[in-house]
């Protein structure tokens, strides 16, 4: 099934799963902030895209600017940022999407089209 980890007062996250009912297109949601994806799931998703570490990241939200993770996040291991992102929901970029075959972070309609085939 696909999951869709959200939060409740975040607009991106409001459209992505306005637009999956719209599409007719199941999924589970999850409150991000209680319940950030798993290091398996993060690990995916970085596989995704293309081992590119900051796409996970929120790096327009607070807990990334007061954790100075601009400047930190370079010298920072895979397992090091992904522990961060595992351990700290507000880190994560939302929506992020996964399950059947689909890995997406933010939410952009044209893209979404694409990645379920609904073009």
């Amino acid at each position: 099934m696909l999951k869709i980890y959200t939060l409740a007062t975040c607009d991106s996250c409001r459209s992505a799963t306005k637009w999956l009912k719209a599409q007719g297109i199941a999924h589970a949601e999850q409150a991000i902030r209680e319940t950030p994806p798993s290091v398996a799931e993060l690990r995916l998703m970085l596989a995704a895209y293309d081992g590119e570490i900051r796409k996970l990241f929120n790096t327009a939200g607070r807990d990334y600017r007061d954790q100075q993770l601009g400047e930190k996040l370079p010298a920072l291991s895979v397992d090091a940022a992904l522990g961060l992102l595992e351990n700290n929901g507000n880190l994560v970029k939302r929506p992020f999407v996964i399950g059947g075959g689909v890995h997406l972070v933010g939410f952009n309609a044209a893209t979404w089209a694409d990645a379920f085939g609904q073009r």
